[in-house]
């Protein structure tokens, strides 16, 4: 009678922890809902980065951009952090790092979806009330002032900031994952557009580095699984596969991180800026490696459905977003130009610009040396 009570005590527990078996439909809305949401800021991010570039040279600014040492560390550093993070997850308990998470995204995701909804917002405010703000701060007095900021801004900005701020109390309340994925589509969209990979070989380092940093981390060891579903904060996009019977309280999501998302897209970016070089009036290889990137996630999550294992995406992306565009270029015969694109062309220069005055200093002493070789 006791082995009775304690096996159906044991049957009830189970019953209320595991998660609601989902349905074939519920899985293919929320899949499909992951891959609709991982091309639109790709896209649109793409785009946004063009016209990034354009503005950065049209004021001088000088770009940071990664080398190709930086992008061989990048999977390194990436690998300390995520082990770090393992780790501490599995000493302290996971509310503590959780409560920093939230306070720091709750900050960048406001600040990120401002920046996105700020010229939309503008445009809804007359005239009449908007109002051009500046604000400068500065340390020091008289001649040793030094500028640390300087920042412009109208009465649409703030405006766009409160109801971000908005958003953001609803994610410090109850963190529910439509605000989640409000958050990690402005991150995803925010990375595209700023972070810029300067050539190909570099992005082709980058992806093919986290190309076996995603594979390690995911099939040799729990380290991957155990972070993503431990770590609160929106650097992932999900969608519950139990929608259709939950609604919005729904529990059992589906993911997918937004390292996924952002590094492919970068890359993508890149290409579409290349296609801008060229001045064809084509987009020839954005779309291709843009159409690569959809049918190797697609591939991802049939993978995964079918061996019902987490599988690390760029495994598949990474091959799809280089081989396709690659394979195009040799084609089309625009493979030396694809390797030796770089948006900014002056930093590559800068070694042998700088040993110019040099040579040409050598050059004239020579010339010097045989005219009076000459006289004699």
């Amino acid at each position: 009678m006791a082995d009775f009570i304690n096996e159906t005590v044991q049957e009830v527990a189970r019953n209320a922890t595991e998660k609601p078996k989902a349905s074939t439909e519920g899985m293919l809305i929320a899949y499909s809902s992951l891959v609709i949401m991982a091309l639109l800021p790709i896209f649109f991010g793409a785009f946004r980065s063009v016209k990034f570039l354009k503005k950065q040279k049209d004021s001088g600014e000088k770009p940071e951009t990664m080398s190709n040492k930086d992008a061989a560390m990048f999977p390194v550093i990436a690998s300390c952090a995520l082990l770090g993070l393992y780790i501490f997850f599995k000493i302290f308990s996971k509310e503590y790092i959780n409560l920093l998470v939230t306070l720091y995204f709750f900050g960048l995701g406001v600040l990120a979806l401002t920046h996105i909804l700020s010229p939309f917002v503008s445009k809804f405010v007359p005239e009449s009330y908007q109002t051009q703000h500046h604000l400068v701060y500065t340390r020091g007095l008289g001649d040793e002032k030094e500028e640390l900021l300087n920042f412009s801004f109208v009465t649409g900005d703030v405006i766009a900031l409160g109801l971000c701020a908005l958003v953001g109390g609803v994610y410090l309340w109850n963190k529910h994952w439509v605000v989640n994925n409000i958050f990690g589509l402005a991150f995803a969209l925010n990375g595209v557009e700023f972070l810029h990979l300067n050539k190909v070989i570099i992005g082709c380092t980058l992806l093919g580095g986290l190309f076996v940093y995603d594979i390690f981390w995911v099939f040799a060891t729990d380290v991957m699984v155990t972070v993503a579903k431990s770590f609160e904060a929106p650097i992932k996009l999900v969608f519950p596969q139990d929608i259709l019977e939950n609604w919005l309280g729904s529990n059992n999501f589906a993911m997918l991180g937004l390292g996924d998302v952002v590094i492919p897209g970068i890359f993508i970016a890149l290409l579409l800026r290349f296609d801008e070089s060229l001045k064809r009036g084509q987009k020839l290889y954005f779309y291709s490696s843009f159409c690569a990137y959809f049918f190797g996630l697609v591939f991802t999550i049939f993978i995964m459905s079918y061996f019902k294992h987490a599988q690390p995406a760029l495994l598949y992306l990474v091959p799809a977003c280089i081989g396709v565009p690659g394979l195009v270029a040799v084609i089309k015969g625009d493979l030396k130009a694809l390797l030796a694109y770089a948006d900014h062309p002056e930093d590559e220069e800068g070694t042998s610009k700088e040993s110019t005055p040099e040579k040409t200093s050598e050059e004239s002493q020579n010339s010097v040396v045989q005219e009076a070789k000459k006289e004699k």
